[in-house]
């Protein structure tokens, strides 16, 4: 059982969400533009949204960089510079404190959520269980902490699901040595997939925005050149535009 259960979640499930994330968002933009929005109820009370979403995006993008160049980065690109369990400790302080940054803001934006009644009122079945689930999935996040700290002599567990995260980006999925790996990591890894799984049926398709506004920033100038009149429309009063 503890086989089929690894085999699962660390070999199929990862491409059942990745699917899902990429496809469900191409059909989303295609079929509801209209909903592809970041639903901001700042209008309603804005002071304890400015604090909380700063902190929490602070925090979350912070942990999101963090995580793919932490888990993504082969070993021997960085052991001439710095050990595993240098990277695990510098992992666990700076993880830490972004994490509880990101935990303040997100616990502020899920209180307003669901005590405010207006913004209650307002907001969608899927608004508040989005930011329920990245809020356990935070404290799953913090709770590993403890147990990397424990294990940072070595490292290990840090160089196995490494070694398991790049194998699954390469199509090379092994679950075989996740069956040593502690229950907090597991638990953080799958829900953290599962974040992937609702991401288009949710509000956070709104961070595709994010991506899209640097390939704004780096469009060619668009030209503007005034329209010239002839002469029956200018002896009929009509003004130059543009």
């Amino acid at each position: 059982m503890s086989n089929a259960f690894d085999t699962f979640f660390f070999s199929v499930y990862p491409y059942i969400c990745l699917s899902i994330f990429l496809l469900g968002s191409l059909a989303r933009f295609e079929r509801a533009q209209y909903t592809w929005k970041s639903d901001s109820s700042q209008l309603l009370r804005h002071a304890q949204l400015r604090w909380g979403s700063n902190l929490f995006h602070i925090g979350v993008l912070f942990l999101l960089f963090g995580h793919t160049v932490g888990l993504l980065t082969p070993h021997a690109l960085y052991s001439a510079f710095i050990t595993a369990s240098q990277k695990q400790m510098l992992a666990i302080v700076s993880g830490g404190v972004a994490g509880t940054l990101c935990f303040v803001g997100l616990t502020m934006l899920l209180h307003r959520r669901l005590f405010d009644p207006r913004i209650r009122k307002t907001s969608r079945s899927t608004d508040i269980a989005i930011l329920a689930v990245l809020w356990v999935q935070l404290c799953l996040g913090l709770l590993t902490l403890p147990f990397s700290y424990a294990q940072r002599a070595d490292a290990h567990e840090m160089l196995m699901l490494a070694d398991w995260a790049q194998r699954i980006v390469t199509l090379r999925p092994d679950a075989s040595a996740m069956a040593s790996v502690l229950w907090p990591f597991k638990l953080h890894l799958i829900l953290g997939m599962t974040v992937f799984l609702l991401f288009p049926f949710t509000r956070l398709v709104h961070i595709w925005s994010g991506f899209g506004t640097l390939a704004y920033a780096l469009r060619p100038y668009q030209l503007v050149r005034s329209r010239r009149l002839g002469p029956v429309a200018r002896r009929n009063g009509v003004r130059r535009g543009f």
